[in-house]
């Protein structure tokens, strides 16, 4: 039994007839009483509030005073300093967040969305442990592991680091009692997926019994282990086997600029080593230059009906581009292919047909978007001429469509036939990693942004921005793409809200009257492609401003790609994403502050958050083993919870393929992991 001492000295004055408070002199609590609990929470700042009144009230002669003193500044510029720190606090926590999401991300193959919140990665972390997340958030076990248990461990009772270590401890144990279960050290540390058991060693088969091999209470039952790592393996042998079909992209030149196949011989011997090859079929560009090149409607399929009768003779299936854009005006060899004679002919009268840069340089890779319904084209507009040209081609190539030959129709949107501005032209003196420059400097888009501006009470935003640079500027270098440039001013989300406007109103357009062409081959043509571009330079600043200039409004704080990938689930588009290749030295990527990675993850996990099929091609054509395992992991992605894939791939190959060439061995191996007839 304890003696309470209340011996007091020179360093202990304390009087034992006063009310000593237990939290400042705790040797002197009584204890005939029981200790009061503090109040916490909301108590405790009813508390500090009560308390504070009776001080007010006793002392109200002094705090008027000090009040009356400036007292009263002095808090509010307190205030204003506790509302900087808090400021400051908030962009280190969502600092830390992001760097944790692109971890997860890259690392751990976790299908977060682009805005993605901590919701969204317990969600992630649930489903990865094998549990089911509801939209409405009720997270439970799947009926099938319901039998599963997990040991019961008190909330005040967390696992100790001696627990941890004993838990690696006997996993390595139990790896070398039994070599078939192994870790997979390449995959993130978080997931169960990482641990690999063979079909031979699964429970049911009575190699295991039901004692655990694992000895330490404080780790999870090996059957629990060994039975979710299993229902793990099958679905990751989903996503290895299935089958992607690939498809190799003939050379451009094939066809000439007269409508006639240059080399039905030549086609003919390249066509025998793809198809030993077991590709899937063929892509060919349909050239609005050529076919329709010299007159208005006057359509010359010759060359094309020959070629694809090749193609029929070797049973190969067909994708067609509808290519309404220039070739040979960016480094696409030495083969060029302009826009119509007749087109041409039309813009040297009326300029403005074509993009225009701010110093009114004329961009002749596309037709301007803005004259989608402008009656110039001699009485047509542009998307009249587009529909025209699709329904000639539908009608004349109708038994192949009867036949099911042609797979698939890609619709070029663009430059380069990708939906973007041509913001990027070589003949301009554009060089990687420019900015490149906006496209809205002709008299029809100066109308529209004038127009819109108006209507929004602005008149004086209907003009582009005078300061974002030129084509090889650097996003810090110009006044409108800087960190807090004027591109996040209400002048700058105006401009590119419009302008982005301009790019997803021209796809709707042309894909409306793509769908109308070919409404009788739906059921025959598997689907109708739309291609994305791969703009991953200046990625790792807050403007994104490549991207910005090539339309797609897609700076850090808002997702640019999510509003385009809505329009074209209304058409049931595919979507064909350019993975991007290794032709720079990371030192190179780090100059540009590129990121291929983390474009390609926002704009596929993009695409199949809203339901979309994506297919893919190779930016490169010649690349080694490394090349095609980084194109195989971002067709078929492991451990993906809903077992997306790519549902083709497009290979762009070196012109022309020839047997013994450096990349001919890689290809067969690329077709062999597509098909699934190769695994990891």
């Amino acid at each position: 039994m304890h003696t309470l001492n209340t011996t007091t000295g020179p360093q202990d004055p304390i009087d034992p007839n006063r009310n000593l408070d237990p939290d400042q002199y705790p040797h002197h609590r009584n204890p005939n009483h029981p200790q009061s609990r503090r109040p916490r929470g909301f108590a405790a700042t009813a508390a500090a509030a009560s308390m504070g009144q009776a001080d007010s009230d006793a002392n109200n002669g002094n705090i008027a005073g000090e009040t009356s003193s400036g007292g009263g500044g002095k808090g509010k510029r307190e205030r204003e300093k506790e509302k900087e720190r808090t400021k400051l606090r908030e962009r280190h926590r969502r600092a830390i967040t992001s760097r944790m999401l692109a971890g997860l991300r890259q690392y751990g193959n976790f299908p977060l969305p682009a805005r993605a919140d901590m919701n969204d990665v317990i969600a992630a972390l649930a489903r990865e442990a094998g549990w089911s997340v509801d939209a409405d958030g009720t997270t439970y076990r799947q009926s099938h592991q319901s039998n599963l248990v997990f040991p019961s461990r008190s909330i005040e009772s967390p696992l100790s680091s001696s627990t941890l270590k004993n838990c690696a401890k006997a996993a390595l144990d139990c790896q070398q009692q039994h070599p078939s279960l192994r870790i997979d050290e390449n995959l993130s540390p978080v997931s169960l997926d990482s641990v690999v058991i063979a079909e031979s060693d699964h429970p049911g088969n009575g190699r295991y019994t039901g004692a655990s091999p694992i000895p330490s209470v404080g780790c999870v039952d090996a059957n629990q282990l060994i039975q979710d790592v299993h229902s793990t393996e099958r679905r990751n042998d989903f996503t290895e086997n299935c089958y992607v079909p690939v498809y190799a992209m003939l050379p451009v030149g094939v066809i000439d600029n007269f409508g006639q196949l240059v080399d039905p011989q030549g086609v003919r011997q390249e066509l025998s080593y793809l198809k030993s090859l077991n590709v899937d079929g063929v892509a060919i560009d349909c050239w609005w230059g050529i076919v329709e090149g010299w007159n208005p409607q006057k359509y010359v399929w010759s060359g094309y009906r020959e070629l694809f009768n090749l193609i029929r003779d070797f049973k190969l299936k067909l994708q067609v581009v509808m290519a309404f854009h220039e070739c040979g005006g960016n480094a696409s060899g030495n083969v060029m292919i302009s826009l119509p004679q007749w087109v041409l002919e039309i813009g040297k009268d009326n300029p403005d047909i074509f993009f225009t840069d701010r110093e009114g340089r004329r961009s002749f890779e596309c037709l301007n978007w803005s004259i989608d319904k402008e009656r110039v084209l001699h009485g047509r507009t542009g998307i009249e001429v587009y529909f025209d040209f699709m329904r000639s081609f539908r009608s004349e190539f109708d038994d192949l469509f009867v036949e099911g030959m042609i797979a698939a129709i890609e619709i070029g949107l663009g430059a380069s036939g990708e939906l973007k501005y041509p913001s990027f032209p070589e003949r301009m003196g554009w060089i990687y990693p420019g900015i490149g420059e906006f496209q809205c400097y002709d008299k029809y888009s100066q109308t529209s942004l004038l127009k819109e501006a108006k209507s929004k009470g602005f008149a004086f935003w209907g003009k582009g921005p005078e300061n974002a640079g030129q084509y090889n500027s650097q996003p810090h270098e110009t006044g409108f793409f800087q960190e807090r440039g004027e591109y996040d001013s209400y002048y700058g989300r105006f401009f590119l809200n419009w302008y982005s406007q301009l790019l997803i109103g021209h796809a709707e357009n042309v894909l409306s009257l793509a769908n109308l062409a070919f409404e009788e081959a739906k059921l025959i043509v598997k689907s109708t492609i739309m291609q994305i571009p791969a703009i991953y330079w200046s990625y790792k600043t807050a403007s994104h401003a490549a991207e910005l200039t090539a339309g797609y409004y897609n700076p850090s704080n808002r997702d640019g790609y999510s509003p385009v990938f809505e329009t074209l689930k209304k058409y049931s588009v595919t979507v064909k994403f350019v993975c991007p290749g290794r032709q720079m030295s990371s030192n190179q990527h780090e100059e540009a502050l590129a990121d291929p990675e983390g474009l390609s993850w926002q704009v596929v996990n993009a695409a199949w958050d809203k339901g979309l099929l994506i297919g893919g091609e190779n930016a490169i054509t010649c690349f080694d083993r490394e090349g095609c395992m980084r194109l195989i992991e971002m067709a078929k992605p492991r451990n993906h919870p809903d077992n997306n894939h790519f549902s083709f791939f497009t290979y762009r190959q070196p012109s022309p393929l020839v047997q013994g060439s450096t990349c001919f061995a890689d290809l067969d191996y690329f077709i062999k992991r597509m098909h699934g007839d190769l695994q990891r």
